[in-house]
């Protein structure tokens, strides 16, 4: 089968503290601090085996992530921007959908010619993590598509257990339609957990403000939308992506770099009349310029959700928690709590539309013009067609 491989080069920063885990097993908890001068080609590959309880998977939407580009940008040393989990060689793509081709003789709630969308985040389900109800905590955890092999591929074999039938959209969306709104359920669902799960939601009428306007943070727009908030505020650096934000949904939008005069801080102030925002979105993984503006401008009671993936520190002046009850939360993953099924639901009846989040698309054979684009950061998401 024709498939997208990434590889890259084991060298480990002089001073990262390599495990033995990590030696043994040859794959980076900070991928970042490992991996070094990434390669990306298009190869033929062998299809993949499907086990007694996975099915195959063939590809029909793939979107490419964040974590994506970063693992194919590189830092002026040549080391890959994406810290989080990695292992190379491996076959990127983790936001997609497709038809199951052939189901395992253990698989027992799907069959061939099901549509589904499939969870990226790959929990063991034997760890305390899992067993104690927090998946996306697993210790054992594999990423698709950065620590095994991913969906920019004709085929993919998954686990029965992360998968889930979108059928159902078939009633409301064209077939196209079906598989791009099942591909993006992934990046929409870690908006979801941020603000429903860990975040425990909000009252409606309550204010959001989103820092970062890259999918996740539009799928915290649609979302915010789609739970009553009575006002919705983005900041970006990137017009094209403002413009986006406000067709999903957001009442204001402000591009940092022209704001003379003023901060984002001080904005949402006079937008919410002196009170402050109760629901603060950091999607943007910039948290050393984004999280003094949200700590000056929380409401009482107010919540930090911190989801942007960055392997940075910043200052805090924790006095702001205290005098305000306030909390800052920090959210990984989309798996478990009912996740992608409460979202499917919200898009087969019509409570949530994610369509306009997509801004390009590109066959497979042009997969490698696609993640040049997914480094302008102008699109929303971009989603392959297999």
């Amino acid at each position: 089968m024709k498939a997208l491989v990434a590889d890259a080069e084991w060298n480990p920063r002089e001073k990262y503290p390599l495990t033995e885990d990590e030696k043994k097993r040859r794959r980076a908890v900070t991928g970042s601090q490992v991996w070094r001068n990434p390669r990306f080609e298009v190869r033929t590959v062998p299809a993949p085996s499907v086990g007694d309880d996975k099915v195959l998977i063939r590809v029909a939407a793939c979107g490419i992530c964040g974590s994506d580009t970063h693992t194919y940008e590189t830092d002026n040393d040549g080391y890959i921007l994406f810290s989080g989990l990695a292992k190379f060689p491996c076959i990127p793509g983790h936001e997609f959908s497709g038809v199951v081709e052939k189901a395992g003789k253990g698989v027992v709630g799907l069959k061939k010619h099901d549509k589904v969308a499939v969870e990226s985040v790959m929990w063991c389900g034997k760890c305390q993590s899992c067993r104690s109800g927090s998946p996306n905590q697993c210790r054992h955890v594999e990423l698709m598509g950065l620590s095994s092999d991913g969906a920019f591929a004709e085929y993919v074999a998954v686990p029965e257990r992360f998968c889930w039938k979108i059928d159902d959209l078939t009633e409301r969306y064209s077939e196209r339609e079906v598989f791009e709104m099942g591909a993006v359920i992934e990046p929409v669902g870690c908006a979801y957990n941020g603000l429903f799960v860990a975040g425990g939601g909000f009252q409606p009428g309550a204010t959001v403000v989103v820092y970062g306007a890259g999918p996740i943070g539009l799928g915290a727009v649609a979302l915010a939308r789609s739970a009553g908030a009575s006002l919705i505020i983005v900041f970006d650096v990137i017009d094209e992506r403002l413009a986006i934000s406000r067709q999903m949904g957001a009442d204001y939008t402000f591009n940092i770099k022209d704001m003379d005069g003023s901060n984002p801080s001080a904005e949402v102030m006079k937008l919410t009349r002196g009170w402050g925002a109760e629901v603060q979105v950091e999607a943007a993984g910039a948290a050393p310029q984004t999280i003094p503006e949200m700590e000056r401008s929380l409401s009482v009671q107010g919540k930090i959700i911190y989801l942007g993936r960055a392997a940075t520190s910043t200052p805090m002046h924790l006095d702001v928690l205290v005098s305000g009850a306030n909390k800052i939360i920090g959210a990984r993953g989309h798996a478990g709590y009912g996740i992608f099924p409460y979202i499917i639901r919200m898009l087969a009846s019509d409570r949530l539309d994610l369509r306009g989040m997509i801004t390009a698309r590109y066959p497979f054979e042009k997969i490698l013009d696609a993640l040049e684009l997914s480094t302008k950061r102008t699109d929303g998401k971009i989603l392959i067609h297999l």
